[in-house]
């Protein structure tokens, strides 16, 4: 059982926080499980002494110095980056320029829940495996695949660019019928997309709302809902 915190495998935990390897760190038994379920095989796995779940044993008040949730964890483990070589279809979200891990692990919680396929991480995207956006996936992050991209047409199928001003020629996205295999396009909420990834898009959409904008991730979940409606 590990007792201290000066332990060389805890050390990495810690290090992994700040700087990565092609490693990351999930916490807590929700998101294991998550992993376990879609087949992801730990690189270490630790576990809070007297809790009865697997991994190696610590100290709880061990475990909870490692832990970067304010609550401590009972239980947590180190795997292996997992990056598609390419955006799959027949329904994907990309997101460009989306900066906060929050919104980028809520949007992949989206994602598998109106059953995208896949999610794509554009130009300066926060990193899907940073310690926030881990977290913020709800375990998403095991079951979506995740591609790098650098331009709008690496992504599957049909474009449609998600932007907030209404105007021609944006449509509003409920009217839109995507392709059979289409991507919706996501942008930061305040500067929202680059002019030129609009104009490389397929189409534009927008979603009527009473105020100036949405929320990035808010918007993406609406506009992956939408899109499962689509036969």
């Amino acid at each position: 059982m590990i007792t201290s915190t000066h332990n060389d495998r805890l050390k990495t935990i810690r290090r992994l926080r700040r700087r990565r390897d092609g490693r990351f760190v999930a916490e807590g038994e929700d998101l294991l499980a998550a992993a376990d379920a879609a087949g992801w095989e730990p690189l270490e796995r630790f576990a809070a002494a007297g809790s009865g779940l697997e991994g190696t044993e610590v100290e709880p008040s061990v475990l909870a110095g490692v832990s970067a949730l304010g609550s401590g964890t009972r239980a947590l483990a180190v795997y292996r980056e997992r990056w598609a070589p390419r955006p799959a279809g027949p329904r994907c979200v990309a997101l460009w320029g989306v900066r906060d891990p929050g919104n980028v692990g809520t949007v992949l919680r989206a994602a598998a829940a109106f059953g995208a396929a896949s999610a794509a991480i554009g130009p300066h995207t926060a990193d899907p495996y940073g310690p926030k956006a881990v977290r913020a996936s709800m375990g998403a992050l095991f079951a979506v695949p995740v591609a790098r991209v650098e331009r709008v047409d690496e992504l599957p199928g049909e474009t449609i660019a998600l932007v907030s001003d209404p105007s021609p020629p944006a449509q509003p996205l409920r009217e839109l019928r995507p392709a059979p295999e289409a991507t919706i396009v996501v942008g930061a909420e305040r500067e929202g997309l680059p002019p030129e990834v609009v104009e490389g898009c397929d189409r534009v959409a927008h979603i009527p709302i009473a105020t100036e904008s949405l929320n990035a991730a808010m918007a993406a979940t609406i506009a992956l809902y939408e899109l499962s409606l689509t036969p």
